[in-house]
C-alpha cells in the first residue's frame, strides 16, 4: 500500500483546510485509514482514524473541528476552526491486519 497525501498549507486561525490521501496498490486489504500529526519537540499523536466499517475515532483536541471521511481509496480530514496548536506535519495512515503504512507528511502551519 502507498500513501500519497496532499493538501497542506498556511491557514489563519479559525479558519480551514482540507487533507488528502490517496492510497493505491493492495487497497482491498487496508482495515483502518487516518491521519496522525507530529508537532515540533512533540511525539506523533492520532488525529483521526476511520475503519471500512464507518467507525471513527478522533482526538479530544480537534472533536468537534476535524471531520474524517473517506471516498474509495481516499481519506480525507477537513480541518475547521483551526488553532495555533494545530500546527504540525501531519501523516497519512493505514493499516491492514498485517502491517501499517505510512505516508510522507503534509506541512499544516495554523497563524494566530
Amino acid at each position: 500500500v502507498q500513501l500519497q497525501a496532499s493538501g497542506g498549507g498556511l491557514a489563519q486561525a479559525g479558519g480551514s483546510l482540507r487533507l488528502s490521501c490517496a492510497a493505491s496498490g493492495s487497497i482491498f486489504s487496508i482495515a483502518v485509514m487516518g491521519w496522525y500529526r507530529q508537532a515540533p519537540g512533540k511525539q506523533r499523536e492520532l488525529v483521526a482514524t476511520l475503519t471500512t466499517g464507518g467507525s471513527t475515532n478522533y482526538a479530544n483536541s480537534v472533536k468537534g473541528r476535524f471531520t474524517i471521511s473517506r471516498d474509495n481509496a481516499t481519506v480525507y480530514v477537513q480541518m475547521n476552526s483551526l488553532k495555533p496548536e494545530d500546527t504540525a506535519v501531519y501523516y497519512c495512515y493505514a493499516h491492514n491486519r498485517l502491517l501499517a503504512y505510512w505516508g510522507q507528511g503534509t506541512l499544516v502551519t495554523v497563524s494566530s
